[in-house]
C-alpha cells in the first residue's frame, strides 16, 4: 500500500494553490447625503472576522513562541497568545477584512463614485466581542442621478465652413513666426505685434502690483496669473513707444481674498518698445521643421490643421447640443466642495481635447490659464457634459484598451511632428494619460450619437473664432493674493 505522507522534502518543493477568499456576509444600506453624496453602511458578519483571526494566532503560536516566556515552542496558551497579540492581529484582520469589503462593495453595490470613500481605515475597529459584527460607515461622492432621454436620431445644429487660400496663408504666417525674427516696427501696434511695457495695476489709487519691461504679443484677451483683460488687443491696437494705454482686468473668481474675487481693476501700460516679427523664407531647414519638403506640401499641412481645428469646433458644439438636448430638463446640482475637487481632473481633460485636436503648447497654455480663473463655473459646465456621455457609455457598453490610448498618442505625436516615446512621456510627466482615456471614452460616446443625428448646418468662420480665442499670457499678477489651488 503506498504511503500517502508527504516527505518534507516533497513539501517544500509543492507547488502551493492560494485559497480563494470566501465572499465576506455583508450587509449594505446607501443613504443620501446631500447633492452628489452618498452615505454608506457596512456590516459585516463576524464569523469571517473570527475565522481570519483564529488562523493567525494558531499560525503565531507555531512560528513566534519565543514572544512567550516561560512555555515551550507552540505551548503557549491561546488565551495568553491572544492577549499579547490582540492588538498587532486585529490589525492584520481589520485591514483584510476591510479591503475585501470595500472591493466587494465596488462589485455588487449601484455607486458611481467620483472619489475615493471618506474613510480612515484607522477608525475602523473590530470589536473584541467575538459575537459583535463590524460596522463602518463613511460618505462618498457619486455622480448625480438622472434618466437618459433616448439619444437616437437627434437633430443637432453643426458649424461648417470652406477654408479659402487666404486662412491657409493666414494660420501658415502664424506657425512661421516660431522660426521668425522679433525687429522693432516703424509704427503703431497692430495684432499679432509685440509691446514691452512696464505694467501698474491699481484697484482705484492703490496701487496693487507693479512689473517692469514685459514682452507682451497683442492678441485679443491678456491672461495674468491672477485676471484677464478682455479687450487688451483692442486697447492696444494703435500703442506707440511713449503711450500710456489703460485696460480693465478682471480679477479671478478662485482668489483666497473675498474683497478682490471677480473686481475689476485697472492696469496701466506705459508702452516702451513697438516689435514685429519677421516671417522666415520657406527654406528646406524651415520645411523641414514641419515634416515637409515643398511649399505645397506645408499648405496642406495647415489645411488639415485648420480642418482639425473646425472638428475640435464642431465638437464642442455638439457637446453643448447634446447636452441641452438630453439634460436639459435635469437638475444637476454639483455643490462647491464636490466642484473644488474635480478641477484638477476636468481641466486635464480640457488639456487634453485641446492637445488631440493639434493646438500647439503656447495655445493650449492661454485657453487653460482662462479655465482656471472661473475654475468652478467652467468645472460646472464640464462635469455635466462628462456626466451625460459617461452614462451613454455605459449604456453602450464602451470601453477603452490600451491600444486606443496608443493610437491616440501616435495621431497627436503625428499632428505635433514629435516621436510618440515623446509625447508619451510628456503626457505620463504632465498626469494625463488617465484624462486622455476619459477624452476618448468620451469622444467615442459622443460619436456614437452623432451617427445617427440629423443636421441643420450653418456656416461658421473658425478663423473668426480662433482670433477671438487669442489669449496672450504674462507670468505675472495682478494681485499678491493666491488662487485657490486645484484639488485633485
Amino acid at each position: 500500500m503506498a504511503d500517502d505522507t508527504t516527505t518534507p522534502d516533497a513539501d517544500a518543493t509543492a507547488v502551493q494553490t492560494p485559497a480563494v477568499p470566501e465572499k465576506l456576509q455583508q450587509t449594505v444600506e446607501i443613504t443620501n447625503a446631500g447633492p452628489c453624496k452618498k452615505h454608506v453602511k457596512v456590516t459585516i458578519d463576524r464569523a469571517a472576522i473570527n475565522t481570519r483571526m483564529d488562523e493567525k494566532f494558531s499560525d503565531l503560536m507555531v512560528k513566534t513562541p519565543a514572544h512567550i516566556p516561560g512555555f515551550r515552542p507552540g505551548k503557549a496558551p491561546k488565551k495568553i497568545v491572544q492577549k499579547k497579540f490582540y492588538k498587532e492581529i486585529a490589525g492584520e484582520v481589520r485591514t483584510e477584512v476591510l479591503m475585501a469589503s470595500l472591493e466587494q462593495l465596488a462589485d455588487e453595490a449601484d455607486l458611481s463614485p467620483l472619489s475615493p470613500p471618506e474613510l480612515d481605515p484607522a477608525g475602523v475597529v473590530i470589536p473584541e466581542d467575538e459575537n459583535t459584527p463590524l460596522v463602518y460607515e463613511f460618505n462618498i461622492e457619486v455622480r448625480p442621478e438622472f434618466d437618459l432621454p433616448d439619444y437616437k436620431g437627434l437633430k443637432l445644429r453643426r458649424p461648417v465652413y470652406e477654408f479659402t487660400d487666404a486662412d491657409v496663408k493666414k494660420e501658415g504666417n502664424k506657425l512661421l513666426e516660431q522660426y521668425g525674427t522679433i525687429v522693432p516696427k516703424d509704427g503703431p501696434a497692430a495684432m499679432d505685434d509685440i509691446i514691452v511695457s512696464d505694467i501698474t495695476i491699481k484697484d482705484g489709487e492703490t496701487e496693487l502690483n507693479k512689473v517692469a519691461d514685459v514682452r507682451l504679443r497683442v492678441e485679443k484677451k491678456l491672461a495674468l496669473e491672477d485676471g484677464v483683460a478682455e479687450d487688451f488687443g483692442k486697447v492696444m491696437t494703435g500703442a506707440k513707444a511713449g503711450d500710456t494705454r489703460t485696460v480693465d482686468i478682471t480679477l479671478a473668481n478662485e482668489l483666497t481674498n473675498d474683497n478682490l474675487r471677480g473686481k475689476k481693476v485697472q492696469a496701466v501700460f506705459e508702452i516702451k518698445d513697438v516689435k514685429t516679427v519677421r516671417l522666415p523664407e520657406l527654406t528646406p531647414d524651415v520645411l523641414q521643421e514641419f515634416g515637409v519638403r515643398t511649399p505645397d506640401q506645408f499648405n496642406e499641412l495647415v489645411r488639415t490643421r485648420l480642418e482639425r481645428y473646425l472638428e475640435y469646433l464642431q465638437r464642442n458644439v455638439a457637446r453643448a447640443e447634446v447636452l441641452k438636448v438630453l439634460a436639459g430638463n435635469q437638475s444637476f446640482e454639483l455643490p462647491q466642495d464636490l466642484l473644488k475637487k474635480q478641477i484638477r481632473k476636468t481641466l486635464a481633460r480640457r488639456v487634453m481635447e485641446m492637445r488631440s485636436s493639434g493646438m500647439n503648447d503656447e495655445e493650449i497654455a492661454g485657453r487653460r490659464r482662462l479655465l482656471e480663473q472661473d475654475a468652478v463655473r467652467s468645472t460646472a459646465a464640464a462635469l455635466k457634459e462628462h456626466f451625460v456621455l459617461q452614462k451613454i457609455a455605459e449604456q453602450e457598453k464602451l470601453e477603452i484598451e490600451d491600444a486606443d490610448i496608443d493610437a491616440e498618442i501616435d495621431a497627436i505625436a503625428d499632428r505635433t511632428n514629435d516621436s510618440p516615446r515623446k509625447v508619451k512621456a510628456r503626457l505620463e510627466r504632465e498626469d494625463l494619460i488617465e484624462a486622455l482615456a476619459t477624452e476618448l471614452l468620451e469622444r467615442r460616446a459622443l460619436e456614437l450619437v452623432l451617427q445617427s443625428a440629423t443636421y441643420d448646418d450653418y456656416t461658421f468662420n473658425p478663423m473668426k473664432e480662433m482670433d477671438e480665442e487669442g489669449v496672450a499670457t504674462v507670468d505675472a499678477s495682478a494681485t499678491d493674493e493666491q488662487i485657490t489651488p486645484a484639488a485633485g
